[in-house]
């Protein structure tokens, strides 16, 4: 029989909301590091603040542009395909933009980038596979792009740096050189827990010819081979059309949820709650709280609510292939709202 667990943070209050609050942030950071003891650097550091002068000259990476822009082109008429589409096609459209979106919400970010659960081999090999045919980076460069943003959330060292606007933040930052602040502070992180694990560095070896196969060829081929549909369907559809829309529905986490909407655990900070962005990004536009509490695996407050990974997540735990969940306890909680939220809502 296997056993699965919760590791929830609590803290009895002895006093008031208000009083506890600093001696929790304490315990937030403390706990943050002693119960993943391999990793450390997705807290963020509000010592560091950008270095004055002159931005550095953009520069633009006309590779990406003109790739970017035939993605885009080849979605859009995509989209003018959708109505003469076989079902199976639907379905099969359907089902890979949640399996390859599960491959960046439950895969690269919750257990790779932030640790905030364990999972045995199946469930590991499983988002590693759907994760390449996600074609977001791989693992290791989109966990180290990911922990650099949360520790230097808003400043230059961040990759998508919202405050550049909404163009940047949603990709605009895939189409220029990184600041040199990003290439600094982001080489300088641990990444020693992903360079140990050999599943991540041996997709990180091959990624290229992986990201071929299962992003563009295994998609267009599956559709024209198993049930007849035509290869324009299925190369336009199934392949570019699924693509640029799990990548648009994981860019709104960078710039709508850190543009749009209330912060109620922490004004401080820019990420905010962004239930649209949740819808499309399976649960990830609770952004506010999960910048606050990055070390939670359900990155969200209200655990199923707008939240599929979660559910995913559970029902793998209730299978035996994800254990040790980390989750911050409602007291923790209450008391940041009450320390730093904006006031905007209530927890429950």
């Amino acid at each position: 029989m296997t056993t699965t667990t919760t590791t929830t943070i609590t803290k009895p209050l002895a006093g008031g909301l208000e009083n506890e609050g600093e001696k929790l942030e304490k315990i937030f950071q403390q706990w943050g590091e002693d119960i993943r003891p391999e990793i450390k650097d997705d807290l963020h550091d509000p010592s560091y603040q950008d270095e004055e002068g002159p931005p550095p000259k953009l520069e633009y990476v006309w590779r990406n542009i003109i790739l970017m822009a035939l993605l885009h082109l080849g979605a859009l008429y995509g989209i003018t395909l959708l109505p003469s589409c076989k079902v199976y096609t639907w379905i099969f459209v359907y089902v890979s933009y949640l399996v390859t979106g599960l491959s960046i919400t439950a895969g690269a970010h919750r257990l790779w980038s932030h640790r905030t659960y364990k999972a045995r081999l199946p469930l590991r090999l499983f988002l590693i596979i759907a994760n390449t045919m996600a074609f977001q980076n791989d693992v290791y460069e989109w966990a180290r792009d990911h922990r650099t943003h949360h520790k230097f959330s808003e400043t230059h060292a961040d990759p998508h740096d919202s405050r550049r606007g909404f163009f940047f933040s949603h990709v605009g930052w895939l189409l220029v050189r990184k600041h040199p602040a990003v290439k600094e502070k982001g080489g300088k992180l641990d990444m020693s827990d992903l360079q140990a694990e050999k599943l991540v560095m041996f997709q990180k070896r091959y990624y290229k010819p992986g990201l071929l196969l299962m992003c563009f060829i295994l998609p267009t081929l599956v559709p024209w081979y198993f049930w007849g549909e035509t290869f324009q369907h299925s190369f336009y559809v199934a392949a570019l059309l699924r693509y640029a829309l799990v990548l648009n529905a994981t860019w709104l986490v960078n710039s709508a949820a850190h543009l749009y909407g209330y912060r109620p655990y922490d004004k401080n900070i820019g990420a905010r709650e962004n239930m649209l962005t949740s819808m499309g990004a399976l649960g990830e536009g609770f952004h506010n709280y999960h910048h606050t509490f990055p070390y939670d695996y359900s990155a969200s407050e209200y655990r199923w609510h707008i939240n599929f990974t979660t559910f995913f997540i559970d029902c793998m735990a209730a299978l035996g292939l994800a254990y040790d969940r980390k989750r911050v306890s409602k007291a923790a909680v209450l008391a940041r709202i009450k320390r730093t939220g904006d006031g905007s809502c209530k927890s429950d």
